[in-house]
């Protein structure tokens, strides 16, 4: 291939190097390292003038190291006349932000920490403390005094205007914003309703899409985005690879009987991706669900199957494995309902913490990742591990695009001849 250079990135030197070999070219010679106080340094060492570059960069390890260093490797071609610098990212960095605030082991809270300074209605009876305010104001009492006024609206400029504001401040404790009190002067505080609060948690796709394509990238290319909306953040084009047509080879070559098998998706949200694989393969599908119940322990969690596995052997399928909490409970759940034998299917595997030995003392048999993360440290701590190569798909995708051609047979599971 001509015009074309491929630079490795320190997350993965291995998967860079298995996509060049794939490609029949040599790595792009770059020098990669850190100053004396952690600062990355980026030497391009080869010609890129006039030349479609291609980074390989994926967002584990160190994240925000690896992702600065592909920043800099960005904007050193892009000034260096690159005609076209492409980024492959194949497990993208911050495409996922926890829902739920996480403990420093990496493990999810059961429900969200306590609030502190929370002020909260006193003195007043159930449902709406505002909603009888207009007729008690309208209404002196016997002793011939108003009802008291609280402090926060006391200079509105009529009753009704005053009857207003209170709905109004009433709505808006509703929402956790605000919550009204009557302790002390009668004014109002601005505690956080616990009731129906939900942490906010900043979402950083848009900064990342940005710093990009500010870096210089005029393409990229990952795979099995967690959120597929996170493609609109972008203003340069974005190829989203699918796994699904490795996954699918894989199975139709090493499990045996594969047809009485069933797909299954640890949660709701992979049901998706699991249907598609499990039609794709006239395969049955069961779904886990969470079933969330209101009991004396708040946020509790019951897993509910929703399918039929008995005597069946049962196949997980996800996209990220980060503390291995979801596939491993699933995995209980299926072996409580009688499946013979479990295997997980994931693309990404963090298996941050201690997830490793989770596995290991877990129901899986064995469960399948991809190599778009280094996984010998893993494969070293735990003997469930399997590994498939998704190299092979990367190089034809960079082939393809670097030759103008259409890159949609990779999503078709029967063209992939790997």
């Amino acid at each position: 291939m001509r015009g074309i250079v491929i630079f490795g990135g320190s997350s993965h030197p291995q998967l860079a190097d298995q996509i060049c070999a794939r490609l029949g070219i040599q790595p792009g010679k770059a020098t990669l390292s850190k100053f004396s106080n952690n600062e990355t340094s980026v030497q391009i060492q080869e010609s890129v003038r006039d030349m479609d570059v291609y980074i390989i960069q994926s967002g584990c390890g160190h994240v925000n190291n690896n992702f600065m260093e592909l920043l800099v490797m960005l904007q050193a071609c892009k000034t260096a006349s690159a005609k076209k610098v492409t980024a492959v990212i194949p497990f993208f960095p911050y495409s996922r932000q926890p829902d739920a605030p996480h403990k420093r082991s990496g493990a999810p809270l059961t429900r969200a920490p306590p609030m502190t300074g929370t002020v909260t209605p006193s003195g007043l009876g159930g449902g709406n403390p505002f909603s009888n305010f207009n007729s008690a104001v309208h209404s002196p009492s016997q002793s011939g005094a108003s009802t008291p006024v609280p402090q926060a609206v006391s200079e509105a400029t009529s009753v009704d205007e005053l009857a207003a504001q209170i709905q109004k401040l009433y709505r808006t404790s509703q929402s956790g914003l605000v919550t009204p009190s009557v302790a002390g002067n009668g004014g109002f505080g601005t505690g956080i309703n616990a009731g129906g609060y939900k942490q906010w948690v900043a979402r950083s796709g848009t900064l990342v899409a940005e710093l990009l394509t500010c870096a210089g990238a005029d393409q990229i290319i990952t795979m099995d985005l967690h959120d597929p909306q996170f493609q609109g953040f972008f203003d340069c084009p974005v190829d989203n690879l699918f796994s699904m047509p490795l996954m699918v080879k894989y199975i139709k070559e090493n499990i045996a009987n594969y047809e009485d098998a069933v797909i299954v998706s640890p949660d709701a949200g992979g049901a998706k991706r699991a249907t598609a694989i499990a039609d794709k393969l006239s395969m049955d599908f069961a779904l886990i669900h969470k079933e969330r119940r209101h009991t004396a322990q708040p946020y509790k969690q019951d897993l509910m199957l929703v399918g039929d596995v008995r005597g069946k052997v049962c196949i997980l399928i996800d996209d990220i494995a980060d503390t291995s909490f979801t596939i491993t409970k699933a995995a209980k759940v299926l072996h409580e309902n009688g499946a013979t034998r479990i295997l997980a299917i994931i693309t990404h595997a963090i298996l941050s913490g201690d997830a490793d030995e989770r596995i290991e003392k877990s129901r899986i048999n064995e469960i399948v990742v991809s190599n778009s993360i280094p996984q010998d440290d893993h494969l070293r701590r735990c003997s469930k591990i399997r590994v498939f190569n998704i190299a092979p798909i990367f190089a034809e995708a960079i082939r393809r695009i670097h030759h103008g051609e259409s890159v949609s047979m990779l999503f078709d599971a029967s063209q992939i001849i790997f």
